[in-house]
Parts: structure tokens; C-alpha cells; sequence
């Protein structure tokens, strides 16, 4: 009888885990410290002169909305520079109104410890 307790109380374990796990790799869960409680509200960035182009930067490592939301700071935080980040392409478009150097918004990118898979025009032309 014990025996079919534990095995039980085993595979209820196993099932919540397993759970857990799809709802974090959907993008769904909590990582990263965040969680539902640890998002803030966002206002969407604006550039201050006319939009001159367009890049988007394709990203792996992103897995909730607290990575979209670090991602989306991290180039925001850049001068000229108004990001939308799309947790579930992997991507950042980055809309900008001066000249923006590429490796600067790599580099902002992997300082939260994000991978950039590669970085290209969208083909904006303003």
C-alpha cells in the first residue's frame, strides 16, 4: 500500500514538472526572476525626429516576457532608437532616426544574455 502512495505521489510530481516546463518553453511561464508579478508596465518608445530605416535582429535565448521586456529596454536605452520585440518570432524590430551602428545594438542585446542569430535591413525605406 505504501508503495502505491509514493508511486503515486511520484507521478503527480512528475506531472506538475512537465507542465511547468511547457509553459516556460511556450513563453507562458516564469524565468529569468520574472513572472507575472515581476513585469512593468510598459510604454512604447517613440523616436523624437522622422524614422530614417529599419533593422531586425533575430535573437535565441528569449523564453517569457520578462526577456522580451529586458530585450526590449536593453534598446530602447540606445539614443534613436524605438524596439518592438516579438517573444514568439524571436525577434527585434528596430525602427531608428539616425545612424545606428549594428554592433552597438548586438552588443546591448548580448549584454543581457541574449544570442544574436544575425541582424538585417527590413527593407524600410523612409
Amino acid at each position: 500500500m505504501a508503495d502505491i502512495i509514493i508511486l503515486i505521489a511520484v507521478a503527480v510530481i512528475i506531472a506538475l514538472a512537465l507542465k511547468g516546463t511547457v509553459k516556460h518553453f511556450k513563453g507562458e511561464g516564469a524565468c529569468c526572476g520574472g513572472g507575472s508579478k515581476g513585469l512593468i508596465k510598459e510604454t512604447r518608445k517613440t523616436l523624437e525626429h522622422e524614422k530614417i530605416g529599419e533593422k531586425t535582429i533575430q535573437i535565441e535565448g528569449m523564453h517569457c516576457d520578462h526577456c522580451r521586456q529586458s530585450v526590449t529596454r536593453a534598446l530602447n536605452r540606445i539614443d534613436g532608437v524605438a524596439a518592438n520585440v516579438d517573444l514568439k518570432k524571436k525577434q527585434a524590430v528596430v525602427s531608428f532616426d539616425r545612424p545606428i551602428d549594428e554592433k552597438r545594438l548586438k552588443e546591448a542585446v548580448e549584454a543581457e544574455g541574449f544570442q544574436v542569430v544575425s541582424l538585417r535591413d527590413s527593407g524600410y525605406i523612409g
